[in-house]
């Protein structure tokens, strides 16, 4: 599928040809989790071998807006606490807040020419009742160290052109990449240090043996290993079934607009930052290195969904940021977030040396760096009490095939309420 990132991308991977026999550690799903993962292991010393399904970047790594942003979609501290814990939920909760830092470092770390920009994360709050859980929410995450604050509506104005808010969340840590760049600069790291990256190896079955696990890929050939990560996100072929049925895909469609001329880019992102607000049927956007707007959204109904949403969020970005010169859809294409219950990533393992790890809840690049290296930890066999993540049980959904079904339900929902909230 062709995206903006194919389209602009300036990095270029060779994928390896020829599967090692044995290696110390195989990690299946060649996204960011499973690069992440990949880099700290061989930085390490561990063989590595990454086994993609299809081509890097096909998944959500690489069908992403590009918003880095260090914190929960849906979750505040405290929320986070009294699921796990003060202990368990203040070690998730600095993993987490760390996140978009991370990310950063690796890219400088690494040398990754990716449009890397921390220039911070704009989350107004739509409504009075929004504002006060958001300015709630900033002082939780101040308390714990991090440069959040609460922003007044006159300050959300100035940063966004946009009379609508009541006020907005700052983090100063949050960004944009250009997200399919870092991750092929995440698979020439891991090539540099020993690893192997190999595409279109589809895990099928991963099977104990004396010592490890075999991995049976759909082409038939095979690898051993001694260790196993599972970073598949939403996918359910082969391997990945069990953890991707363990949560609720939703499919997010992404565009990017014609170049907006600078006094438009001045008047709304002044700074730079990315913005995402409150509403249920949230209304985002960026600009990348050439000035293109980019939002998303989801479809109610999926059929003729390319052509119709990319209409329909181009001119929501017209109307809702007042734009005297009309945007139009340069480009459109999708992806699959990957939502748990509870809107909180998870940890869980399969067998003896074998992890999975899954749930970063439309907070993608800044989670799954952190995710893949808790899952790196876990291989190199710390034990599962001194994890940030704790282990869970693995249960797939009842009824998970219909998921979509409920998903589309609720995003009429959430168009209603905010119809009536307005």
């Amino acid at each position: 599928m062709e995206t903006l990132w194919t389209r602009t991308a300036r990095l270029s991977v060779n994928p390896d040809r020829d599967l090692p026999a044995k290696v110390d550690v195989a990690v299946i799903g060649g996204g960011f989790t499973g690069m992440t993962a990949a880099r700290e292991l061989v930085k390490a010393g561990r063989s590595v071998a990454v086994l993609e399904a299809g081509v890097l970047g096909s998944g959500a790594s690489g069908t992403n807006a590009g918003f880095v942003v260090p914190n929960f979609a849906k979750a505040d501290p405290v929320a986070v606490r009294n699921r796990l814990g003060n202990e368990r939920g203040d070690a998730l909760l600095k993993l987490v807040g760390d996140g978009a830092n991370a990310v950063f470092r690796t890219i400088e770390e690494d040398g990754i020419s990716c449009d890397a920009r921390q220039t911070g994360w704009l989350n107004p709050a739509f409504g009075g009742e929004s504002a006060s859980m958001l300015e709630a929410r900033a002082g939780m995450w101040h308390e714990l160290g991090r440069p959040v604050r609460f922003l007044s509506a006159d300050e959300t104005r100035a940063q966004t052109g946009m009379d609508i808010y009541s006020g907005a969340l700052l983090d100063a840590e949050g960004g944009t990449i250009h997200p399919l760049d870092y991750l092929r600069g995440l698979a020439i790291t891991v090539q540099k240090h020993g690893g192997s990256v190999h595409e279109n190896q589809c895990v099928d079955k991963v099977l104990p043996q004396p010592g490890g696990w075999q991995l049976v890929m759909r082409s038939g050939a095979t690898l051993s290993a001694t260790k196993v990560l599972l970073c598949t996100n939403a996918f359910t072929t082969g391997a990945a079934s069990r953890m991707g049925r363990s949560t609720v895909p939703l499919r997010v469609y992404q565009i990017a607009t014609t170049p907006a001329d600078a006094d438009t880019v001045e008047r709304i992102a002044p700074d730079g930052r990315p913005v995402g607000d409150t509403r249920q049927n949230l209304f985002t956007y960026r600009l990348d290195r050439d000035n293109r707007l980019i939002s998303g959204g989801m479809a109610a109904v999926p059929f003729g969904a390319f052509e119709r949403l990319g209409k329909a969020v181009t001119e929501r970005l017209n109307d809702e940021l007042g734009l005297k010169s009309r945007a139009q859809p340069e480009i459109v294409w999708t992806g699959t977030a990957a939502m748990t219950p509870d809107f909180l990533p998870r940890l869980h393992q399969l067998g003896e040396g074998w992890f999975g790890g899954i749930g970063c809840n439309g907070r993608g690049i800044a989670m799954t760096a952190q995710l893949g290296r808790v899952l790196a930890r876990a291989a190199m066999g710390e034990a599962a009490d001194q994890l940030p993540i704790p282990l869970r049980s693995l249960r797939p959904l009842p009824m998970h095939a219909f998921t979509p079904i409920v998903a589309s339900a609720a995003l009429v929902h959430a168009r209603l309420k905010d119809k009536f909230a307005a």
